[in-house]
C-alpha cells in the first residue's frame, strides 16, 4: 500500500474508516471536526488511493491540477483542499451549477464550463505545465481526451485517469476496451501503472501515466 498524499488521512467516522481531507463538506459525507470523508464508492480517484496506486499527488500548496469531468464537484473539492490551483472542467450545465457552489469556500478551485474534448476552448484559462491531469470523463474516446489535454501537463507531470469501459463500448468485453485505451494512450504517455477498480466501480480501470 502506497503512502497517502500530504493532506489526506484516515479517520474513523460513522463506524468505519474513511479517507479524509480537511475542508467544507459538499454533500452528505461524514465529518470529524475539520475532516470530511472521501468515499471511494463515489470517487474514482479515492478508489485509486485505496487500491494503493502511486498517484504522485504531493499535497503541496503550489501543486497545480487540471481536472477533467468535475461533475458536481465532490472529488475535485477534495483535490483542491490538498493541492494548489485546481482547474475543474465540466461540460453539463446542471452539475456545473453545483460545482460553482463548491468553489465558494475554495479560492484555489476554478470552475470551467467546457467540453474536455475541446481543450482549445479553455487553453486561454488553464496555465501550462500543470503537475497533475486528473481525468474522469464518461465519453467515447477517453484516451483521445487525455492525449488532446497532454498540452497542459508538465514534462514531469502525471496523468491520473479512470476509464469507464461501458462509455467506450457497452457491448464489448471490458478487458478488450481497456487494452485499446492503453494502446492508444501509449502514443503520448508512458504507462506507469494500471489496475481494475471493480471493488468500488464496476468495469473501470485506473491508469497512472507520464507524458512521453
Amino acid at each position: 500500500m502506497s503512502e497517502l498524499p500530504d493532506g489526506v488521512d484516515r479517520r474513523s467516522m460513522d463506524g468505519r474508516e474513511w479517507l479524509a481531507t480537511r475542508g467544507e463538506p459538499v454533500s452528505t459525507e461524514p465529518t470529524d471536526g475539520p475532516w470530511r470523508g472521501w468515499d471511494p464508492n463515489r470517487s474514482k480517484l479515492a478508489a485509486m488511493l485505496e487500491a494503493g496506486f502511486e498517484t504522485g499527488i504531493d499535497g503541496r500548496d503550489d501543486e497545480t491540477v487540471l481536472y477533467l469531468g468535475a461533475a458536481s464537484g465532490t472529488t475535485v473539492s477534495h483535490v483542491a483542499d490538498i493541492a494548489g490551483p485546481t482547474y475543474a472542467v465540466e461540460f453539463a450545465p446542471r452539475p456545473a451549477r453545483d460545482l460553482l457552489d463548491v468553489t465558494e469556500s475554495r479560492p484555489r478551485l476554478f470552475p470551467i464550463l467546457a467540453d474536455a474534448r475541446k481543450p482549445e476552448t479553455y487553453a486561454h484559462v488553464v496555465e501550462s505545465d500543470v503537475d497533475l491531469l486528473v481525468q474522469d470523463v464518461a465519453t467515447r474516446g477517453q484516451a483521445r481526451v487525455a492525449i488532446e489535454n497532454r498540452q497542459f501537463l508538465a514534462d514531469d507531470g502525471r496523468l491520473l485517469m479512470a476509464v469507464k469501459a461501458r462509455s467506450e463500448d457497452v457491448t464489448a468485453d471490458p478487458d478488450s476496451v481497456f487494452d485499446r485505451v492503453v494502446s492508444t494512450l501509449e502514443n503520448a504517455y508512458e504507462i506507469c501503472e494500471t489496475g481494475r477498480l471493480d471493488d468500488y466501480h464496476t468495469d473501470h480501470l485506473g491508469i497512472v501515466a507520464t507524458p512521453r
